[in-house]
């Protein structure tokens, strides 16, 4: 009997074995619970009735924060996360989803779609998701910190029309997974609120055409760049940022 083809056999069935053994490791490394976070659906009365059509682009992130896993802040300079938890998709992805159900729940927007549909949309909005991570150095409870930073582009100039910042901090009731992803939902939920907003208030309300009057050097002012930060700590003092309701 030719010895090659035993020893390749062996060398097949070695190199399965071992490939079984990766899997088994990696399904063990796996995480065993999923999260996710609620789209915004409570909006003021004031909101504006816009006759135009938005796309939402999948927020850019930093590599600690463009996971499923859900991120923690052992530090101001470190970054860790959960083990065996993670949000049912990556936090952008997640977050991208999250703010189209929202624009979808004020019922005060023509169509909004995740840009990826290629949807033909009049303005586009470009979220930078700066922070979603839990703060363990403040001590006590975690605090659920989440900062976005936005664009809204008009089309098909791609011309900046608005930048908003917007940030919110909720300490959790307890130091375990679920009521920290309560806070996370709660200072997202905020955040997107707000977001919503703006959004809807920055253009005219009409479809924009190539007629359209913008003050660009308004927009262009840095100055005028919304900012809308509440209940984060302040010179390292945490001691008023709102616990998650119940």
């Amino acid at each position: 009997m030719n010895a090659r083809p035993i020893a390749l056999t062996a060398a097949l069935l070695g190199a399965s074995f071992l490939l079984s053994a990766c899997e088994l490791i990696k399904a063990a490394e796996e995480p065993t619970d999923l999260y996710q976070v609620t789209p915004k659906s409570t909006f003021d009365q004031d909101l504006p009735t816009v006759q135009w059509q938005l796309a939402v682009e999948i927020p850019a992130a930093a590599a600690n924060l463009n996971t499923g896993r859900i991120a923690i802040a052992p530090s101001p300079t470190s970054s860790d996360y959960y083990a065996k938890t993670a949000w049912t998709d990556r936090a952008p992805a997640m977050v991208q989803t999250r703010i189209v159900d929202s624009f979808e729940n004020s019922h005060k927007i023509i169509a909004v779609s995740r840009e990826s549909i290629g949807m033909s949309a009049d303005y586009t909005l470009q979220p930078d998701l700066r922070n979603f991570e839990a703060m363990y150095f403040y001590g006590g409870a975690p605090i659920a910190h989440v900062r976005i930073v936005a664009k809204l582009v008009r089309m098909p100039e791609r011309q900046i029309i608005g930048t908003a910042t917007i940030e919110r901090c909720v300490r959790a009731r307890e130091d375990k997974v679920p009521k920290v992803v309560e806070a996370f939902d709660q200072a997202l939920g905020s955040v997107m609120k707000s977001l919503v907003a703006w959004t809807l208030k920055t253009p005219p309300r009409g479809v924009p055409t190539v007629n359209s009057a913008y003050d660009i050097n308004k927009y262009r002012n840095p100055q005028s760049g919304y900012v809308d930060i509440k209940d984060c700590p302040v010179r390292n003092d945490a001691s008023k940022v709102p616990v998650t309701d119940e």
